[in-house]
């Protein structure tokens, strides 16, 4: 992961992706460079476009979050809410017993 995170940070510095860079960046937070991995990195990020990539993975990552949120919310509302009528009903039936007495 640190070979993407060096990419990722280089991309956000306005500065070129290369292999280079990556190296520099690597090397400044103590990890052991493998110059295979940089250059298959570099490799892999020639025709990419970083933005859109970044944009296309980030929806995904925070629409289930979103959705799985309310659903959660209406699942402890629906229990509240069916406790509530229990307890309501007990209560009618209560009073309708001492209409009888």
């Amino acid at each position: 992961m640190e070979y993407v995170y060096a990419a990722m940070i280089l991309h956000a510095a306005n500065k070129e992706v290369n292999e280079e860079n990556v190296k520099q960046i690597l090397d400044a937070a103590g990890v052991e460079v493998d110059e295979a991995r940089v250059k298959a990195l570099i490799a892999a990020l020639e025709n990419v476009d970083i933005d859109e990539a970044i944009k296309s993975a980030a929806i995904p990552s925070a629409a289930p979050a979103a959705a799985a949120a309310p659903a959660a919310e209406s699942a402890g509302e629906t229990k509240e809410e069916e406790e509530e009528e229990e307890a309501s009903e007990e209560e009618a039936l209560e009073g309708l017993g001492s209409l009888f007495g």
